[in-house]
């Protein structure tokens, strides 16, 4: 039998592989360097993606600052608008106060005159009436006279205290009232007691001497002893220490007076 030569795969591997390895080397650098390069890649484009991120927070922090400006714009022109309409009114308010003062001037000018005669005639008033309470209504005469030269009072307080003076005479004629004082015949202090502005009688307080003003003679005269009782009563009852009744007092007629 002819004699079969053995074979050796050996050196045929070897040989493959010298071949194959300057390849699978340069694959693997050329993976190695495409590697590099997707991991540039993400990385510019991680920062690429963090400037995009910063410029849209930039450009929304920008957004809600514009829209800040914005409100606040708004705001200031509203406020504006109200404050020019406030100052618009206001000015017209200073015109019509200014108008209102020039014609308070010629007011007064007409009311002071007017207010100086009331105050005469309040005078002769209390001068012509009976004399209850005499003293005290002619200081409150004086005291409004004096007023009118004093500056610091405005028109209006003048004019409210002369009124006030008047309202107060009128009520005397609404009312009754005892009270003491000193006779001025004499000296000597009594109970008076008046009658709206229609009577004005008065008694001791041991009840021994009881008289009246007399508008007649404008005299303070004694009455009869009969009246002593009813003047005592009439005492009592406006003083509250007796009950309402009917007292029988010296009135004069309409036809009395002069």
């Amino acid at each position: 039998m002819p004699k079969i030569a053995s074979f050796n795969p050996l050196p045929v591997l070897f040989c493959a592989v010298a071949v194959l390895l300057p390849c699978l080397v340069a694959q693997a650098q050329g993976l190695d360097s495409s590697v590099q390069t997707e991991t540039q890649i993400n990385r510019d484009s991680a920062k690429s993606q963090q400037r995009v991120s910063s410029l849209a927070q930039q450009t929304q922090d920008l957004l809600y600052e514009y829209r800040a400006v914005v409100r606040e714009t708004e705001a200031l022109r509203t406020y504006n608008d109200n404050l020019e309409r406030i100052v618009t009114d206001q000015r017209d308010e200073i015109q019509s106060v200014n108008r209102q003062l020039a014609g308070l001037e010629e007011t007064n000018r007409g009311v002071v005159p007017l207010m100086l005669e009331m105050i005469e005639v309040l005078e002769r008033i209390v001068e012509a009436d009976i004399p209850f309470r005499i003293e005290e209504r002619r200081a409150r005469v004086a005291r409004l006279r004096d007023m009118m030269d004093q500056a610091e009072v405005t028109a209006s307080e003048k004019y409210r205290r002369v009124m006030e003076a008047y309202q107060g005479e009128l009520e005397f004629g609404r009312t009754t009232e005892a009270y003491s004082e000193t006779l001025p015949t004499t000296g000597q202090t009594v109970d008076f007691l008046r009658v709206g502005r229609t009577l004005l009688v008065y008694q001791s307080s041991d009840g021994a001497i009881t008289g009246w003003f007399n508008p007649v003679t404008r005299t303070f005269e004694a009455l009869p002893d009969r009246y002593r009782l009813e003047v005592q009563d009439g005492l009592a009852i406006a003083r509250n220490e007796k009950a309402p009744d009917l007292v029988m007092l010296p009135v004069p007629g309409p036809e009395g007076v002069q």
